[in-house]
């Protein structure tokens, strides 16, 4: 498995061994002056992200050979949306608009942790890490040097997209190598040996685990190649989210957005017959004990003593098994009097669902469990929340999106300079705020559902 920690001390024995082939010094310097030239817009992105100004012009480097109107993601055109990975994104008015989106969606921002090994972990994970599996430096970082090709070290290249060629030698200069000469050009570039926050997990780390469920879904689901499953969305993940969200009618991003997460994890969820039988046998056993309470024998009809098997959802979903409830509540409920209208009114069958949660949260004992939703964090923090967690939650939910949405400019003003200032300044916000505010919601509404069956809803109040 491909981790930091794993390549850490490769990443430090390398760099304390680089060095510039004589060919090609000539050049190193030329590149790295092309870099310094574009110093101070860098640091104009690291203002905004705390990204190292330097690691920027690195990245710039390789992504568009230094043109100021391209996205920094991926060297495609400022002035029209991206159609490669990452897709969707712009159109930008600036460069550093790109690059600040481009760093957000890396989960650089934020980042604390920029050591030599650290950067260079980075910039490789641009790149992805197949060379790796070769046995081979990566020549995004260490093409020029004597750290990759003949004589001194393996060559190879990927010509193309899974084609590795082991003779093959890269041209272009590295992101390291470049990062060398740009030192002996301006010493004001310092490489921190230590993290500024020792132990402190990096904004990247904190997404890892997610990032590994989704590739071990995407391989269950036949992503092809197969993924590794090491927590970094690198370019062949990317590949296979954008393949997902196509199969499904997502937005084509090849990012893991809360959409593709969800969309993901319910294709993941669909069981197969056996699946089925053994995921939904205590939600049977239940409703064969609810057609008891529920619908007991009427006019010397007596109840089958189970419930059909294809009146139970086809899914786990909840919104299929409450349409399921309904449904057999409408079949099967006793309607008294002569006359059987079509259809329940909408208090009766409200009711009816309403006996139903209240029998679901019983505890055997005749009675329902009290507050086991509102009380969840206690009886201070339940009655500060109560009643106030489906708002909140929805309110959230509106926010978090508008947030994401927005792309921090230095040059906005008012309402977008504030948004954007927000944006940039709290690191992977939808990937935190945005499940925080749905569960937040869902939370709310279970509470209200407590409450009804329970009898404890307050009464209407009256409107004049």
């Amino acid at each position: 498995m491909i981790s930091f920690e794993s390549l850490k001390s490769e990443y430090e024995r390398n760099w304390a061994g680089l060095e510039i082939r004589a060919g090609r010094l000539t050049e190193a310097n030329a590149v790295a002056r092309k870099a310094l030239n574009g110093k101070a817009t860098y640091q104009q992105i690291e203002r905004l992200t705390g990204v190292p100004w330097y690691f920027t012009a690195l990245c710039h480097y390789r992504e568009s050979n230094f043109d100021f109107d391209t996205y920094l993601g991926n060297g495609e055109s400022l002035h029209r949306v991206t159609t490669i990975v990452p897709k969707g994104r712009g159109p930008f008015a600036t460069f550093v608009d790109g690059a600040v989106d481009a760093f957000r969606i890396e989960n650089f921002i934020g980042a604390q942790d920029w050591s030599i090994a650290r950067m260079l972990f980075r910039l490789e994970a641009f790149n992805g890490f197949g060379y790796h599996a070769k046995g081979v430096n990566s020549p995004y970082l260490y093409g020029g040097s004597t750290l990759y090709g003949p004589p001194e070290a393996r060559a190879g290249k990927f010509v193309r997209d899974h084609v590795f060629d082991s003779s093959h030698v890269d041209s272009q200069l590295g992101t390291a190598v470049i990062l060398h000469a740009m030192m002996s050009q301006d010493s004001s570039i310092t490489l921190d040996s230590v993290p500024q926050f020792a132990g402190r997990t990096e904004p990247e780390d904190d997404v890892a685990s997610t990032v590994i469920l989704m590739q071990q879904a995407l391989n269950k689901l036949g992503a092809n190649p197969p993924l590794a499953e090491d927590g970094i969305s690198g370019p062949k993940t990317r590949t296979a989210v954008s393949q997902f969200q196509q199969q499904n009618g997502l937005r084509d991003t090849g990012l893991l957005d809360a959409a593709t997460v969800a969309a993901i994890t319910r294709a993941m969820q669909q069981p197969g017959p056996a699946a089925q039988n053994g995921d939904l046998s205590q939600i049977l056993k239940r409703l064969e004990d609810l057609a008891q309470v529920l619908r007991p024998s009427a006019g010397g009809v007596t109840l089958p003593a189970t419930v059909p098997g294809n009146t139970l959802p086809a899914t786990n979903d909840p919104v299929s098994l409450f349409e399921r409830l309904f449904a057999l509540i409408n079949k099967t409920a006793p309607v008294p009097g002569p006359v059987s209208p079509t259809s329940p009114a909408p208090v009766d069958q409200l009711k009816q669902v309403v006996d139903l949660l209240g029998t679901l949260l019983n505890n055997g004992s005749g009675k329902p469990m009290l507050g086991q939703v509102n009380g969840a964090l206690g009886e201070t923090i339940g009655k500060l929340l109560d009643g106030k967690k489906t708002a909140l939650g929805i309110g959230g939910s509106l926010l978090t999106a508008l947030l994401s949405s927005v792309t921090a400019s230095p040059d906005a003003g008012g309402l977008a300079g504030l948004l954007g200032t927000i944006v940039s300044a709290v690191p992977g916000l939808g990937q935190f705020a945005m499940p925080i505010s749905l569960a937040l919601t869902v939370w709310g509404v279970l509470g209200k559902m407590e409450k009804w069956a329970q009898g404890t809803a307050p009464p209407p109040k009256v409107t004049t």
